[in-house]
């Protein structure tokens, strides 16, 4: 069961990949992201432009130019890519994104949902960019399909 949006799994996975080889601060290129993430670089350039217009990376054009974290990535947490690409109201929301869900009016995954997003909510709070790209270099997760395609 996916939870996140496409759009927040593709943005966690680009700037874990940022986080975890040391680019952090260094402007990187979309399109090597993009190929090296197997995903679309255009979609990927608007994920970067709604987390930039949040404050969170900045970007540059030209030869050198692409996307740098404008915050380190101990300062950033999977809660702040997750507010700014699924909205603040994510934890809110029925999972189901059923309106006037609730106590009164449930939908089947409800109460699961109930029961897990607050622990959610906590983990997203606390676990950093940093944390999670250390991850990749230490036990050698990966970021991307193995086979190269899809996602």
């Amino acid at each position: 069961m996916k939870v996140l949006s496409r759009a927040s799994i593709y943005g966690l996975r680009a700037l874990i990949y940022m986080a975890a080889h040391g680019k952090s601060r260094a402007f990187v290129s979309v399109r090597e992201m993009s190929e090296e993430l197997h995903i679309s670089p255009h979609f990927l350039t608007k994920i970067f432009q709604l987390l930039t217009r949040a404050g969170l990376l900045t970007s540059s054009r030209g030869p050198h130019g692409g996307v740098a974290m404008k915050i380190p990535p101990e300062k950033l947490f999977v809660i702040d890519i997750v507010h700014t690409l699924d909205g603040h109201d994510f934890f809110d929301t029925c999972l189901l994104g059923l309106p006037g869900c609730g106590e009164e009016a449930p939908c089947p995954v409800h109460a699961f949902w109930k029961e897990i997003k607050d622990v959610l909510k906590e983990e997203f709070s606390t676990l950093s960019l940093a944390e999670l790209g250390a991850k990749v270099n230490a036990k050698r997760y990966r970021l991307s399909s193995p086979s190269g395609t899809g996602t």
